[in-house]
């Protein structure tokens, strides 16, 4: 079934602030790019309760995260705007209703986004220190913040942000089933509209060679992400990648084009698949 999402520009321009919702649904997403947050910040949208993510990179490139909650975005972000120097880009989810959400609601809904953010580990958390326990809430406020938290999932993603997604094994008609192996590598990945997907089970090279592109952050990964099985590093969850060549040089520990190493299983490259 399709939906309608409407997206307002707040300064008429495509790269600067907007507001995105779903038709018929309460929750609407504010997306503020850090060099325009003077010029939004006075708005009356972000002086209330609300469930915010500041999105970034760590220096290695890795995509980073801080998820919070506040009573009054505006107040709140000139803290962040002091003390960390991560973020470019805000994304902040408030209700249109303004009696819909309070304060218990934004707790929860900050519980819930922090727990399921670390448990796919699409981004760096280090600056979320704790990991709070779901707060307790009658069950006439509970089911209305699952819903709510369901858009907001939905939103982030529109919008790009994929912290909540766990990149998943769903396959269609335009699915390509890869393979990669070298350097011990025995690697297994689906490649879709939403980029290519290395797939948990499969074995990654446990080193790097002197080629291999950001070396550090690789072997960090590897040590989030895989675990040992029978002396070989093995992907523990299914990890999407922005390019086959990123998810390449993941998997060999060595410069890597993506297009040309992932083949299917007659050995036809992916850069030949898709020109067919």
């Amino acid at each position: 079934m399709g939906r309608t999402i409407t997206t307002y520009l707040i300064d008429g321009t495509p790269q600067g602030p907007r507001m995105v919702y779903v038709s018929n649904k309460n929750c609407m997403a504010i997306v503020v790019p850090r060099s325009k947050m003077n010029e939004v910040i006075i708005r009356k949208e972000l002086q209330k309760c609300a469930l915010y993510i500041l999105s970034g990179e760590t220096d290695e490139g890795e995509p980073k995260a801080y998820i919070g909650e506040t009573n009054n975005f505006s107040k709140r972000i000139k803290d962040h705007d002091q003390k960390k120097g991560f973020w470019s880009k805000a994304l902040v989810f408030i209700s249109q209703n303004e009696s819909q959400i309070d304060k218990a609601d934004v707790l929860y809904l900050e519980a819930k986004a922090i727990t399921l953010a670390l448990t796919n580990k699409q981004y760096v958390l280090d600056e979320n220190k704790q990991n709070p326990d779901l707060p307790v809430l009658p069950e006439h406020k509970r089911d209305p913040d699952d819903e709510f938290f369901e858009d907001i999932i939905f939103l982030a993603s529109f919008i790009g942000c994929n912290i909540f997604e766990e990149p998943s094994q769903k396959q269609d008609s335009h699915t390509i089933h890869l393979y990669l192996s070298g350097r011990g590598a025995d690697a297994r990945a689906i490649y879709n509209e939403n980029g290519l997907t290395v797939l948990a089970g499969s074995i990654i090279a446990p080193d790097n060679t002197n080629s291999c592109q950001a070396p550090e952050r690789r072997l960090k990964l590897i040590a989030e992400l895989t675990e040992d099985s029978d002396g070989k590093r093995e992907l523990k969850l299914n990890r999407r990648f922005d390019s086959p060549s990123a998810a390449s040089t993941f998997c060999l520990g060595r410069s890597s084009n993506g297009w040309t190493d992932w083949h299917d299983a007659k050995g036809i490259p992916l850069k030949s698949l898709l020109n067919r």
